[in-house]
């Protein structure tokens, strides 16, 4: 029987993949976690979706580690593959898009931290509540290069939480919207990503990635190399032929 705790379905070449226990505010149960890798792994595969969208149902996205499920088992340390984190220990090569309906505490924030890009309801928080709980978060090492440092710092030594609006002007968010609208806002994101060349956009998102781990030189060389089959492609001619004919390209992917 399929996994209800995460739900997938794909409209228009995109993904939508829900978080789907709101009685926890969609926390990361054991339920959810083995939903998670087993939806993101089937996006992976899936040559009809192009981009996926990963959002909850009800009121929160994701509340963050289950605690109670923490406290029964006694959990220490925490196996680091125990939530699939996009870029780490997961690679699908689309792109994810968060689309962030209500709070996204600690490994909430995580989820959205690891897509690439996140779009937010106006009614959104973010937290890592972790040092009250004492627990910690090594996970949000990579917003080394998406905030400020000193926001950083303090946000994972108060535990305290910011909103939509404020995640967006510190840079984490591309957008913030009102609620009724995230879904609406997310597809349209989506669907623009999904017009492109497969190619370019498969190329655009390692490059990305690579280039944050690296000097300026040695990203600039290692975009070439990326981008030299792209160039050598087919749709790399159909872009400026059909621009040239006044049509729609037809991508090949190849």
């Amino acid at each position: 029987m399929e996994n209800q705790a995460v739900l997938y379905e794909v409209k228009e070449h995109v993904a939508i993949i829900t978080l789907n226990e709101p009685d926890s505010r969609n926390a990361l149960s054991s339920r959810i976690r083995k939903g998670l890798w087993e939806v993101l792994a089937r996006f992976r595969d899936d040559d009809t979706a192009k981009v996926a969208i990963l959002t909850g149902t009800g009121k929160g996205f994701c509340a963050g580690a289950h605690l109670k499920e923490f406290a029964e088992n006694k959990t220490a340390v925490p196996d680091r593959n125990i939530v699939p984190m996009l870029n780490r220990n997961i690679w699908v090569n689309k792109p994810v898009i968060a689309a962030v309906n209500g709070d996204a505490l600690g490994g909430g924030f995580l989820l959205a931290q690891t897509c690439d890009l996140a779009i937010a309801s106006d009614n959104a928080r973010f937290g890592m509540p972790e040092a009250r709980w004492g627990r910690g978060a090594p996970w949000s090492v990579p917003l080394m290069n998406m905030i400020p440092q000193r926001i950083w710092m303090e946000m994972a030594l108060t535990g305290k939480l910011i909103n939509a609006q404020r995640a967006y002007e510190i840079g984490f968010l591309n957008y913030v919207v009102p609620a009724d609208e995230l879904m609406e806002k997310a597809m349209e994101l989506a669907q623009s990503i999904a017009e492109g060349a497969p190619l370019t956009i498969t190329a655009t998102h390692k490059m990305v990635y690579l280039a944050t781990e690296m000097g300026r030189t040695a990203a600039w060389e290692t975009a070439d190399a990326i981008f030299e089959k792209v160039y050598e492609s087919e749709d790399a001619l159909e872009g400026p032929l059909s621009f040239k004919e006044k049509r729609p390209p037809n991508w090949k992917g190849r």
